[in-house]
């Protein structure tokens, strides 16, 4: 038997308009004014601060991360100086080095910061990423013979390989030296290789667990360098490169990996949005023009804007653009490229519209049919849908019922699943486990996603064995549907300075939520539907002062929406986070809505 358990509501809101109960995100009001009076801060930032956990002493360094202070000594990770060996080895010889990538952000970024360090040392790479549809996830023996007949005798294998066992025997078999650089969960055996580098092998002690792919390649590209140096390579004919100029592609897939942005990679994270900026990347920058993007990126438009076109082609396209658009400078391949991912993006959107719809209803009659709260895991399952999408399909569900969500694409007698997790919820673990329970012909992830593969008629067994398992690692007690609540404004209250001082507390993202308040008792004052179903409003407050303009995204059918568009003249509480508004050169300030709640 399995219970949910509940927060002190926020307000008193026990159920709100989504059903939810807000909470609170910290009780610790001394901390927090603590904090404010060490550091001279806003009374605001300092409680959002101590929502997260950062100790007084700790102020410094989290609003302003440096990878002098954060970044780890890359030989600290088992297997990364015999990776260095081989690769230097490699590079003096003069072999032929192949890059084995996944297709998605993580992969694409972590191949193109690879070819790009490679080419500035004069070392061109081999890059061969998978199809999705086709070949499915991690090394394949297809594509490492493909390698090997380019001339290949050392492949590295990026945001993938770590539990590819019988791929790289079969490649050991061939010729061909291996170095894994990944961060999925491993089990004890790990892969015939030279190297697996993975801060989450079973026999690391790391502080570097929460590193996204492209982060384990960037501590192996200082190492590399590193390595090069001690051995004179720098020096007549070659000089050493600046390898802070591709902290962009590390922070685009740091961010779209949905990895915790705390630590080292809020370091990496925060400055590599300041080489974002500069727009030297051409790929990255190319997507941004096509994308509309005239501002200055923030890890929303890393992770909302430019990841989802990168992606697209992994997705429901041509899975190697991203990686080719992200490592190559010549502009006009560069433009066919961008425009090509940019028309899969909006294909992407309309396949996931479609399966989104279906999966939800499925999802809703699933908790009609059962006790909820008895359902740890929500899993859905359908012939039809597109394997491409079911990862973001995965992650709306999850967003949704506050629980792990697996979604499901079958064909024939097998299916391709990905799952999105919550806190607490370690769902790459729970995959693996049911793949050595002989549940999955193949499976693997990490703590908040995984991928697999399953046989169709074996799809109720695998619910019920990762319903256990889920539970087991919650101890029996799912956590309510909550919004976590940072504090209270009013509309008069929320200015852009208050928005440019919480800009400090970013870059926001899994790990780091956006700051969301809860504006009490305000009146809306005129609501209408914009776009095709978002909701704008103008919000007033019991205080007076001038209205505050607010919207609702994707909310014009959904409880949300009409209780913003039927409720003018009656007070709600409103919850969300407030965003810079510099549409035309305006400094203004928009809510956000995520929740309302009648008093």
């Amino acid at each position: 038997m399995i219970e949910a358990t509940a927060d002190p509501a926020y307000l008193d809101v026990a159920r709100s308009i989504t059903g939810k109960r807000w909470y609170p995100r910290t009780t610790e009001d001394r901390h927090a004014l603590a904090i404010a009076e060490a550091n001279g801060l806003p009374e605001i930032v300092a409680r959002v601060l101590s929502g997260r956990g950062v100790a007084i002493e700790e102020v410094d360094d989290f609003l302003n991360p440096t990878l002098r202070a954060a970044l780890p000594d890359p030989s600290s990770l088992r297997d990364m100086d015999r990776a260095c060996e081989r690769i230097v080895r490699a590079v003096n010889d003069g072999e032929r080095i192949g890059v084995f990538a996944d297709y998605d952000v993580d992969g694409a970024t972590s191949a193109a910061l690879l070819v790009r360090f490679f080419s500035s040392i004069g070392h061109d790479l081999a890059v061969y990423v998978p199809d999705r549809m086709s070949e499915g996830y991690g090394p394949n023996i297809g594509g490492l013979r493909a390698l090997r007949a380019e001339g290949v005798s050392v492949v590295i294998t990026v945001d993938c390989g770590t539990t590819a066992h019988e791929p790289l025997a079969e490649a050991a078999a061939l010729g061909i030296d291996i170095v894994v650089l990944d961060h999925h969960v491993a089990e004890a055996g790990l892969p015939e290789a030279v190297a697996v580098v993975n801060p989450n092998r079973l026999d690391e002690d790391n502080d570097c667990r929460q590193l996204a792919a492209v982060g384990v390649t960037f501590l192996f590209a200082v190492a590399v360098n590193r390595a090069l140096r001690d051995a004179w390579w720098y020096g007549e004919g070659h000089s050493e490169p600046n390898l802070m100029a591709w902290l962009d592609l590390v922070a685009l897939g740091t961010i779209c990996d949905v990895v915790p942005l705390t630590g080292i990679n809020r370091a990496l994270v925060a400055q590599g949005l300041k080489v974002m900026a500069r727009r030297d990347n051409p790929g990255i920058a190319a997507l941004a023009d096509i994308a509309g993007l005239d501002e200055r990126p923030g890890a929303y438009h890393a992770g909302f804007v430019l990841g989802p076109r990168v992606n697209a082609g992994g997705r429901v396209g041509e899975s190697g653009l991203g990686a080719r658009l992200l490592s190559i400078d010549d502009p006009t391949e560069i433009g066919d490229i961008a425009a090509r991912l940019d028309r899969y993006n909006r294909e992407r959107r309309e396949i996931e519209a479609e399966v989104l719809d279906r999966a939800t209803e499925l999802a809703e009659a699933q908790n009609a049919e059962t006790d909820a709260a008895k359902e740890p895991l929500i899993l859905v399952a359908e012939r039809g849908w597109h394997p491409g999408v079911i990862g973001i399909v995965a992650s709306r569900l999850r967003e949704r019922f506050d629980r792990p969500a697996c979604v499901l694409a079958i064909e024939g007698a097998t299916a391709k699943g990905s799952g999105r997790s919550i806190r607490g919820a370690a769902l790459g673990s729970a995959v693996i486990a049911a793949r050595q329970e002989g549940l999955l012909i193949a499976g693997g992830g990490h703590a908040m996603a995984a991928g697999f593969s399953v046989a169709t008629e074996r799809i109720g067994e695998l619910k019920s064995f990762l319903d256990e398992h889920i539970a087991r690692q919650l101890n029996y007690r799912i956590p309510a549907a909550g919004l976590a609540i940072d504090g209270a404004l009013t509309p008069k209250g929320a200015t852009a300075n208050i928005v440019g001082a919480l800009e400090a507390v970013g870059p926001f993202g899994a790990g780091n939520p956006r700051p969301r308040f809860a504006l009490p008792r305000v009146t809306v004052a005129r609501a209408d539907v914009v776009g095709t179903d978002h909701v704008r409003c103008f919000l007033a407050g019991a205080d007076g002062g001038p209205r505050l303009k607010g919207v609702a995204f994707r909310a014009a059918d959904t409880a949300l929406g009409k209780a913003l568009l039927e409720n003018w003249g009656s007070p709600l509480h409103l919850a969300g986070h407030l965003k810079a508004d510099r549409w035309r050169g305006r400094d203004a300030v928009e809510l956000v809505i995520e929740d309302a709640a009648r008093p």
